[in-house]
């Protein structure tokens, strides 16, 4: 499976990278408030303008700028984290659309306590914060996750 990775700032100028199955995945997203800041969980998103991959080199013969092995580690370190909190989160329990409600019976101690995921607005991680309930966005689907 492929990603489109694009560069993204919210109103406060943290920068973060989004990772969306197609564009118009991204549009759906940000027009129903779920792309947010890491950072701040702002909602206040905008692309940056960015060139991720540009082929002038085959067409001019200009050089490519090849990137520093620094650079390229930091490259690899990323994809593994990727890789590994993906691989981590598809072994928690997907709750869906009852996450909200299931989160709040495991913090009363109504339901055992595991971990578990699903889905949530913004408003609803907002209000189980409020309640001292901890829920991570995470900023990207899982291939089980439908998209919304």
């Amino acid at each position: 499976m492929s990603f489109k990775v694009f560069d993204l700032e919210c109103e406060h100028g943290h920068v973060f990278e989004g990772w969306f199955r197609s564009h118009e995945d991204y549009a759906a997203q940000q027009e129903q408030g779920m792309v947010q800041c890491p950072v701040c969980q702002s909602t206040a998103v905008n692309r940056r303008l960015s060139a991720p991959s540009v082929h002038t080199a085959k067409r001019t013969g200009a050089a490519v700028p090849a990137i520093s092995s620094e650079q390229a580690e930091q490259q690899r370190i990323v994809k593994e984290i990727f890789t590994k909190v993906r691989e981590h989160l598809r072994q928690v329990e997907n709750v869906g659309d009852d996450f909200v409600s299931e989160a709040r019976r495991i913090h009363a101690g109504e339901a055992v306590e595991r971990p578990i995921r699903g889905t949530a607005t913004v408003a609803e991680r907002q209000a189980l914060a409020e309640e001292g309930i901890d829920a991570l966005a995470v900023p990207f689907p899982l291939d089980d996750e439908p998209l919304h």
